[in-house]
């Protein structure tokens, strides 16, 4: 669960994109920053250290940061004197999600036994899109346990036509008393 102060962060930055008409590209900053994070976790750990002052974590932003839009880098530079870079993850991510919202994007996973195709890829997208009306972003997981067939979870709903899932129904039919 979000805390008080990721959503309150969070839903901050969101207002400041679209007042600024900058909603999918502070998006994309935004997983471009959460891919950094998640890629190098030292990065976190250099924003909360407190044995380096805030002019040397500001410097480093405009640095590394040097294409994002000035309300990005800004806000990060933000979050660094309010001491609240502890949040970023979570506050990246309700951002996120909230821009999914503002654009009508859903992100699904599709689990299988092996990577899937582009081509298989983009047939599930295309039945996603026609099915919620929404722009969808697929991530292929590979998950060996499944066996064959795929499981698609898409916001509240999962759809699972995997062997893996149609064994369970038999084991529970059968511990139950056998098949009807």
């Amino acid at each position: 669960m979000a805390s008080e102060i990721s959503a309150r962060y969070g839903e901050a930055l969101f207002q400041l994109a679209r007042e600024n008409s900058a909603v999918r590209e502070m998006r994309k900053e935004a997983l471009v920053l959460e891919s950094e994070i998640e890629d190098t976790p030292d990065l976190l750990v250099f924003f909360r250290a407190v044995q380096i002052p805030s002019s040397e974590k500001k410097a480093a932003i405009d640095r590394m940061f040097q294409d994002f839009t000035v309300e990005m880098r800004n806000f990060l530079k933000l979050l660094i004197d309010k001491d609240r870079t502890y949040y970023l993850k979570e506050i990246l991510k309700l951002f996120i999600t909230r821009c999914n919202e503002e654009l009508n994007i859903e992100t699904a996973v599709v689990s299988s036994a092996r990577k899937l195709s582009q081509e298989d890829m983009a047939k599930i997208r295309e039945a996603l899109k026609k099915k919620t009306g929404k722009e969808i972003l697929l991530k292929n997981v590979v998950d060996e346990s499944l066996i064959a067939g795929i499981k698609v979870t898409c916001g509240s709903m999962v759809t699972d036509v995997t062997t893996a899932y149609r064994i369970n129904e038999m084991k529970e039919l059968l511990l139950r008393g056998g098949m009807q």
